[in-house]
């Protein structure tokens, strides 16, 4: 099979979660099990850290693989989504796994991946692990795809945990309140690995402590330890809380043995982009009129990106915006601007709801703006109406900005 032929393959034979939603979702760690038995347990040949977290995740991790490249290691990165190519989800050193290499672990797997109806995730986490493993690399920092306890990723035992903050998301999978969630979230933390929680929450820190007690595991609050001032080059003040979780993880590495230094931990924060070809975290595309995006998309997510939208000055606004059908509108239509024209529009994944249906949703909350046919149409049709000192912002969903960059 040619890289185009496999990558089709396992978006249309197998589920996956981003584009079909809770039918491809699997509570189950067998599958993965049965993999990594399969590959004969790669994750075990590097070292790692597990970030979890309901925001800030993937800012997170890839703060944490820039800082350890700026230090020397050869690091492993493992995200989810990818925006354009499914590569971004698997790099080493910021440079993304080979077309050749996605190409040989399907051809070679491939028997066992369809007898054993593995999903999407399971075989793309299996394929990242047995990459880095035959590539040996230092160590990894591995994303939880959702949730953590029965995450696909939960098969490695890491170096430091770490779980940025709780927040109402994929509920329907993970439990309808933040401890529930917590305690998914929460299932990442193992015996005796030191776990790093990025906001002290009244509802989730006991169920963290009480884990960390169970497992033997220090558990320190990120927020609740002296901290220093970092510039970096993802922009946002949302990113503050993400410098201050990224320290403690680093702090925990350092008292292993890792050799990281101050100049180490500056230059890495500065150069986040440039080290790992982070995308999508507030990013301007074009200035006259400025158009930014962001990938948001629940309410504390759309929270962040609300408050650093109000600091941009503007003549007028516009907004393309786009979501998924298992959305739940009403937790986030309240942080929108009314002040905006709306250019509602349907991503192009069969998740997508229509841009009719949000249009009409937005209108019976006094959000007014024209529905459209594609992404890019939306898009284009902002620009067009848009002069030079006006603020274009495109997000509502990962897809959505997928289709602008």
């Amino acid at each position: 099979m040619t890289y185009q032929d496999t990558i089709n393959w396992m978006f249309n034979q197998l589920p996956m979660y981003q584009r079909q939603g809770q039918s491809a979702f699997k509570k189950d760690l067998s599958n993965t099990i049965k993999l990594v038995e399969h590959l004969h347990h790669p994750e075990r040949n590097f070292k790692s850290i597990h970030v979890a977290g309901t925001n800030g995740k993937g800012s997170t991790s890839h703060m944490l693989a820039s800082i350890l490249q700026e230090a020397g290691y050869k690091v492993g990165l493992y995200t989810s989504p990818h925006l354009k190519d499914f590569r971004e989800r698997i790099k080493i050193n910021g440079d993304v796994v080979s077309d050749n290499f996605v190409v040989d672990f399907i051809e070679y797997n491939k028997t066992f991946l369809e007898a054993n109806q593995l999903s999407f995730f399971e075989m793309t986490v299996g394929m990242a692990f047995d990459y880095f493993s035959k590539e040996q690399v230092d160590i990894a920092v591995v994303e939880v795809g959702m949730g953590g306890r029965l995450d696909s990723t939960n098969v490695i035992t890491p170096e430091v945990s770490v779980i940025t903050n709780i927040g109402l998301d994929h509920t329907q999978f993970l439990g309808n309140t933040l401890d529930a969630i917590a305690f998914e979230k929460g299932g990442i933390i193992k015996s005796n690995v030191p776990v790093v929680i990025g906001e002290t929450q009244i509802e989730t820190s006991p169920v963290f402590q009480r884990l960390a007690e169970e497992r033997g595991a220090d558990i320190i609050f990120a927020d609740q330890q002296s901290s220093k001032s970092y510039v970096s080059d993802l922009i946002g003040d949302y990113q503050t809380k993400n410098i201050i979780t990224v320290q403690q993880a680093i702090k925990q590495l350092q008292m292993k043995g890792f050799n990281i230094s101050e100049t180490h931990i500056t230059e890495g924060f500065k150069h986040v982009v440039d080290n790992t070809g982070l995308l999508g975290r507030w990013q301007t595309l074009q200035t006259q009129p400025k158009v930014v995006c962001d990938t948001g998309h629940n309410r504390d997510g759309l929270t962040y990106v609300m408050k650093q939208l109000s600091k941009e000055t503007f003549d007028a606004l516009h907004i393309v915006f786009g979501v998924v059908n298992d959305k739940d509108i009403s937790s986030i239509i309240d942080l929108l601007p009314q002040k905006a024209t709306y250019y509602f529009c349907k991503p192009d994944i069969p998740r997508g709801l229509d841009a009719d249906t949000l249009k009409q949703v937005f209108a019976e909350h006094d959000l007014r703006g024209e529905s459209y046919e594609s992404v890019n149409e939306a898009y284009h049709s902002a620009l067009k109406n848009a002069n030079t000192n006006d603020f274009v912002f495109i997000g509502g969903s990962t897809f959505v900005v997928a289709e602008i960059i």
